[in-house]
């Protein structure tokens, strides 16, 4: 893969709308982060076979902003596994509109332990 294409599965996508942004007229860091939050966590759930929490946020960056009408696109995986905690790596990339341009935006990985149905750790499967 190149620096062009996106790495990971599709686990997200939406459109940045006015309501997300920030003084300066682009999108919010933190709507784009919870955004991240989703979709990585949409990969995490399926290797964990059920619910996850969000435990941190490693090297998050962002390149470049997002802009009101485009479409966000979340690509997640799995870098690495413990007993009941996963890393996944998540790469946002955006559709300009109306050029079509896609751009990578951001990217971080996320750590996330698989949970039971009282909140406590548990193994993966």
């Amino acid at each position: 893969m190149t620096a062009d294409t996106p790495i990971g599965e599709l686990t997200l996508q939406t459109l940045a709308m006015p309501a997300d942004t920030n003084a300066n007229g682009d999108i919010f860091g933190g709507w784009l982060m919870a955004q991240m939050d989703l979709g990585s966590s949409v990969k995490a759930r399926a290797r964990a076979r059920g619910r996850v929490a969000t435990v941190a946020v490693e090297a998050m960056t962002f390149h470049k902003p997002v802009h009101v009408g485009d479409v966000v696109s979340i690509y997640a995986r799995l870098l690495g596994e413990g007993t009941t905690s996963m890393q996944i790596g998540v790469e946002v990339w955006v559709t300009r509109q109306p050029s079509q341009r896609e751009v990578k935006v951001t990217e971080a990985r996320f750590v996330f332990v698989a949970v039971d149905e009282n909140g406590a750790k548990r193994p993966l499967p």
